[in-house]
This record gives C-alpha cells, structure tokens and sequence, in this order.
C-alpha cells in the first residue's frame, strides 16, 4: 500500500482529535494539529496517480 495514502487520512485524524483535544483543554504545541488537519487533506486530495487508481 502506498505510505501517502494511508498517511493522508492518519494526518486528518490526529488533527481532528488534537483540535476537539485542544478545545476541551488547551496544551502546548496544540496548534499543530491544524497544521496536521491540513497536510492530510491534501495528501488526500494531491495524491500520485498510482494511489489515486490510475495509470502511469
């Protein structure tokens, strides 16, 4: 399996979970999650064509 395509929706799930973390009880560093939101969205949605279905 190809390692973008399952660090993508990993990045959007660790960053979901340290953002609602970060609401309920703020902590140092809690800002990365929404770096980490938003890399995963676009590993999901720029991602190779092999990963994608596609051919090369």
């Amino acid at each position: 399996m190809d390692s973008l395509a399952t660090l993508g929706p990993l990045l959007v799930v660790v960053g979901v979970a340290g953002y609602v973390v970060g609401i309920a009880t703020p902590y140092p560093g809690r800002s990365f999650a929404l770096t980490a939101l938003m890399v995963g969205v676009t590993l999901l949605v720029v991602r190779p064509p092999s990963a994608a279905g596609g051919t090369q």
